[in-house]
């Protein structure tokens, strides 16, 4: 078991440092969507797509 960690640990560090990138991208998203109801970040006001996005 010690053998196979030691030849995959740049493979496994590469993992989960793109990994890590996903889920801060991921959560980042959530919390714009939270906070201002769009995850594009350029509001809803001169947005071509509002139509779609905001059905009432």
């Amino acid at each position: 078991m010690l053998t196979w960690l030691m030849v995959n640990l740049s493979t496994i560090i590469v993992g989960l440092a793109v990994l890590g990138i996903v889920a801060a991208v991921i959560v980042n998203m959530v919390k714009k969507k939270k906070k201002s109801g769009s995850t594009c970040g350029c509001g809803c006001s001169g947005c071509a797509m509002s139509d779609t996005c905001h059905k009432h």
